[in-house]
């Protein structure tokens, strides 16, 4: 059996969750709502303040699914209850960022001849607690890794003087320069 599959997952109080017959679940938070869609073959049921995930067999597909939707319906819990954050750091001369419209729109500037314009989608939001910190903050834990990442790709960190876009905590390999071959 699936280790992450077979836990069940805990609903807290202030949390709704609606099974639909064609096995949409949807999770009603204090943050936001969530839906996802299930795959018919694997079964979700609410039993009291839990949620349980099974599968039929223990065919390949279905092993990898039931892990795979208790993952994600969990998370979907986590997100309307108390959301995701991931932070980014700038480290270079005369880059920075800042957030506009409360959050909604993200400016950065990191040495192109132009600022940065990143637009929140729905349930996201931007904070720059400092200029050169950002941090991404959402109920959707997909939405939210995947526009780290694109912020990231602007400029990834270069290993022989680290600057760039990095992750909070990341750790960047150094590479000597030319001076080091001796």
């Amino acid at each position: 059996m699936s280790r992450i599959g077979r836990l069940p997952i805990a609903v807290p109080a202030g949390v709704t969750v609606t099974i639909d017959s064609t096995n949409l679940v949807t999770v009603k938070g204090p943050k936001g709502t969530l839906t996802q869609q299930v795959n018919n073959d694997i079964t979700v049921k609410q039993e009291g303040a839990e949620i349980l995930v099974t599968r039929p067999s223990d065919r390949k597909d279905h092993r990898a699914m039931h892990g795979l939707y208790r993952a994600l319906i969990a998370n979907m819990v986590k997100g309307v209850t108390e959301g995701f954050a991931v932070t980014l750091e700038m480290v270079g001369t005369g880059y920075r960022a800042a957030a506009e419209n409360n959050g909604k729109t993200l400016t950065i500037n990191i040495g192109f001849s132009h600022p940065v314009v990143f637009e929140a989608p729905e349930n996201v939001t931007f904070e720059t607690p400092v200029q050169t910190k950002m941090v991404v903050k959402g109920i959707d834990k997909q939405v939210v890794g995947n526009l780290a990442a694109d912020i990231r790709a602007l400029r990834k960190p270069e290993p022989y003087l680290g600057k760039g876009i990095k992750y909070e905590g990341e750790h960047i390999r150094r590479k000597e320069g030319k001076a080091g071959k001796k």
